[in-house]
């Protein structure tokens, strides 16, 4: 009997040798996935890395910035990856469960408290924020999909850090550093022991103008079936608005809204956190 192909894929689909491979595209994505670890790469050290003679590397990377999926910093000759690969990538977050359902809690939890919701996970020892749900106020937060920005100074990154064990802190810090962005901002690794105590026994994570003035951030962390923290919830707005007094409230909000992103992916809120 004649082999009828399915739509979308040849007869030979299940042949994985490299006569079906595109030498080329598979160099282009290694060159593309060694970058991505990084935190940018020379031409020089690019090459090395992957094996690969720098003409090769740089005609690559050349075809790479026309799409917008590499970008170079002329001020050091460093390749980073580009916008193209997270527009690449926000097509697969839309099949993803987790920025789907959370959508309609974010939706309740902007009503809730009156403030933009955000959503965002870890990524390379920087906060990404996935989506937004704006509010209709005319003074607000604004990250678009693609903002990254340091954990020690966001709301949704010290979420995340008072779950990390004591050690991924210590080496974070010790890579990225805690820089002042205000006089509020912690720059200590026990002011950020002390803070993420502090966010364990209250469930949600308070960014009190410490990277901007006049802004503040409430957030809550979002766990795996395993009980991990994997991302984070959390309303963001001025601080005339997110005053003290409403901390314990909206508060309350952010952990519910959590704690139903994390039920609704098949999370699991772990009981306790050792310390």
């Amino acid at each position: 009997m004649t082999q009828v192909s399915r739509r979308g894929r040849p007869r030979a689909f299940n042949d994985k040798t490299a006569q079906n491979t595109i030498q080329s595209l598979d160099r282009a994505m290694a060159i593309l996935e060694h970058l991505a670890q990084s935190e940018g790469m020379t031409l020089s050290n690019l090459a090395s890395a992957c094996g690969q003679s720098t003409a090769t590397v740089y005609r690559v990377l050349i075809t790479l910035q026309q799409r917008e999926m590499v970008d170079l910093d002329p001020a050091g000759q460093v390749w980073h990856v580009g916008v193209g690969t997270f527009r690449a990538g926000t097509s697969f977050l839309r099949r993803t469960s987790l920025v789907e359902r959370a959508r309609a809690p974010m939706q309740a939890l902007m009503r809730g408290s009156g403030e933009t919701a955000n959503l965002g996970i870890e990524q390379q020892d920087e906060v990404l924020f996935l989506t937004q749900v704006e509010t209709h106020e005319a003074i607000r937060a604004f990250f678009p999909p693609g903002t990254i920005g340091p954990m020690h100074v966001s709301g949704i990154g010290k979420a995340l850090l008072a779950w990390f064990d004591e050690a991924r802190v210590a080496q974070l810090v010790a890579r990225r550093g805690l820089h002042a962005f205000t006089p509020a901002s912690l720059t200590t690794l026990d002011a950020l022991r002390a803070d993420c105590a502090q966010t364990r026994a209250r469930g949600f994570a308070f960014d009190d103008e410490e990277r901007a003035p006049g802004m503040r951030c409430i957030a809550a962390p979002i766990f795996n079936p395993h009980g991990e923290p994997v991302a984070g919830v959390s309303v963001s707005g001025p601080a005339f608005r997110l005053d003290t007094g409403n901390l314990d409230r909206i508060g309350a909000l952010v952990v519910q809204t959590a704690t139903q992103i994390t039920a609704a992916t098949g999370g699991v809120v772990p009981v306790a956190k050792a310390v």
